[in-house]
C-alpha cells in the first residue's frame, strides 16, 4: 500500500487558495481513481483506492497545516505504511508558478506543513512532490498571499502543474521517481536552495 497526502488547511474559506494546491492534487488524483474522499479517518478526510492491483491511501488532513504531522503519523501507523511508501504533495513558493519539482527526499525548509510532517513522523527520507505557487510579488507577505485563492490569469498555469503533478505521483508510485526527477526538475528554479524544500507562508 501507498500513502499519498495532499497538505492544506480545512473549511470553506480556505478552498481554492495557494496553500491548499496539494489538497486539491490528491481531490484530482481521487477522482481520476474512481475514489472520494470523505469522512475523518486519521483526521483527514480520506479515500482508498486501487491503481495497478495496488491499494492506495489518498489522505488530505483536517488538521491546520502546521498540525500536518498528527495526521501523517495516523495514517502510516493505522496502514502499517512504511516511510518510504509515503508521498506528501504541499504548495511551494520558491517554485515558478505551472512548475512543479520532485524529491525523494530532503529538509521541511521553512514550509510549516512540511515541519509539522518531519516531525510528526521522524524522517525526511519521503516522496514529495512541490507545487509551484511563486514567485512572491515584491513587497507581499507570505503568509497572506498564501491563503489566497488563484486569480483569474494564474489558473490555467495552476492547473497545468496539478496535471504534471498528477502525472508525477502516478510515476513514483510505479517505482519510477528518478524519471519523474528528470522529467520535471529540469527548470529548476534559480532562486531555489539545494537539498531544502522551499517556502511558504503558514
Amino acid at each position: 500500500m501507498w500513502l499519498v497526502v495532499g497538505l492544506g488547511n480545512p473549511g470553506d474559506e480556505y478552498e481554492g487558495t495557494r496553500h491548499n494546491a496539494g489538497a486539491m492534487l490528491v481531490e484530482r488524483l481521487a477522482g481520476a481513481w474512481g475514489a472520494a474522499l470523505r469522512g475523518r479517518l486519521f483526521k483527514a478526510r480520506t479515500a482508498l483506492a486501487r491503481r495497478g492491483g495496488e491499494e492506495v491511501l489518498l489522505a488530505a488532513p483536517k488538521t491546520y497545516m502546521n498540525r500536518s504531522g498528527a495526521s501523517v503519523r495516523e495514517a502510516l501507523a493505522g496502514k502499517g505504511v512504511a516511510a518510504d511508501r509515503l508521498v506528501v504533495a504541499y504548495d511551494d513558493l520558491d517554485i515558478p508558478l505551472g512548475e512543479i519539482r520532485v524529491r525523494k527526499s530532503g529538509r521541511p525548509g521553512t514550509h510549516k506543513g512540511m515541519i509539522s510532517v518531519v516531525g510528526a513522523i521522524g524522517t525526511e527520507a519521503f516522496a514529495r512532490v512541490r507545487i509551484g505557487i511563486g514567485p512572491l510579488p515584491p513587497g507581499r507577505d507570505a503568509a497572506e498571499y498564501v491563503l489566497e485563492p488563484f486569480k483569474r490569469d494564474e489558473r490555467a498555469a495552476f492547473a497545468r502543474s496539478l496535471e504534471d503533478a498528477a502525472e508525477a505521483v502516478e510515476m513514483i508510485l510505479d517505482g519510477r521517481i528518478d524519471r519523474a526527477m528528470t522529467r520535471f526538475n529540469r527548470r529548476r528554479a534559480a532562486t531555489e536552495t539545494p537539498g531544502d524544500d522551499g517556502r511558504s507562508g503558514t
